[in-house]
């Protein structure tokens, strides 16, 4: 089991959708909601990746499925959705949490991989939010949760990730105006540098550039895959019920980092873990 700050049975009966779900952040944030009473359907387009994931919650007694969903193509993300509603009904939370990049200056960025990143990080999230709301919460009413990146001031080596990751801030503003009406709230979360199993994912090299430039906050020290999950589920609860359109910043002060006042190595500043 997780350690949880929140209410037991906060989730009790609801259906959470996660995308990128079987690893990382998004298979923390679908143990938290699950901890809390939801049933949760975790999608990936790695049938492995979803195979653990999913072995990881019904070890811990979840109510869980695992669904192949590749988000850049049309019918495999309507495949998923119904799919997941023919399980449990409906959604009633949706993360939007996969998504993939490369690093890159940009002079070497080419239209293959650009599209690619474009494709999945932003239409592959629109379409899926699309299809959650017309299959589901235009009748149901939920909570949309879009998991972004700290990139108020760009984002070098990652300018077609920043791109895209800007533009769904933007698609989440104009969502909670155009379904606010549904009862559907529409939020989305710009995690700062966070510890996550997505950092194996690059060249030792960038991970040490982004190790080290991650601590440029007023914690001194990167995020954990719990503090991100804690906001996803706070901003998914009642006590968000009054909260729509905004990007909230989880990244210990990096957005504000300013070299007039650097960052010192403070061990006062504790981290939520899973511990």
């Amino acid at each position: 089991m997780i350690n949880t700050i929140y209410k037991e049975g906060l989730f009790e009966g609801k259906i959470v959708l996660i995308t990128g779900g079987g690893t990382g952040i998004g298979l923390r944030i679908a143990r938290e909601f699950c901890q809390l009473g939801a049933k949760a359907i975790i999608a990936s387009r790695s049938s492995d990746k979803l195979i653990a994931g999913l072995k990881v919650l019904t070890d811990e007694g979840a109510d869980a499925i695992a669904l192949e969903c590749n988000i850049r193509d049309e019918e495999s993300i309507k495949k998923c959705v119904k799919a997941g509603i023919e399980q449990y009904s409906r959604i009633d939370i949706l993360v939007n949490n996969g998504g993939g990049q490369f690093p890159s200056p940009a002079e070497y960025i080419n239209r293959k991989g650009w599209h690619a990143v474009i494709e999945t990080n932003l239409t592959g999230t629109f379409f899926i939010t699309q299809e959650v709301f017309n299959q589901s919460m235009s009748k149901n009413g939920g909570s949309i949760i879009n998991i972004t990146m700290d990139n108020r001031n760009g984002f070098p080596m990652l300018a077609h990730s920043a791109a895209a990751r800007a533009g769904v801030q933007n698609i989440t503003m104009s969502l909670a105006n155009e379904w606010g009406k549904y009862g559907v709230r529409v939020n989305s979360i710009s995690p700062g540098t966070i510890e996550s199993s997505g950092l194996d994912t690059y060249a030792p090299e960038f991970q040490e550039y982004v190790r080290g430039y991650g601590k440029n906050n007023q914690h001194f020290r990167l995020g954990t895959e719990a503090e991100v999950a804690a906001t996803v589920i706070f901003l998914s609860s009642p006590g968000a019920a009054f909260i729509t359109g905004v990007n909230l910043a989880v990244d210990g002060g990096e957005s504000i980092y300013t070299p007039l006042m650097p960052p010192i190595d403070n061990q006062k500043n504790e981290k939520f873990d899973d511990e």
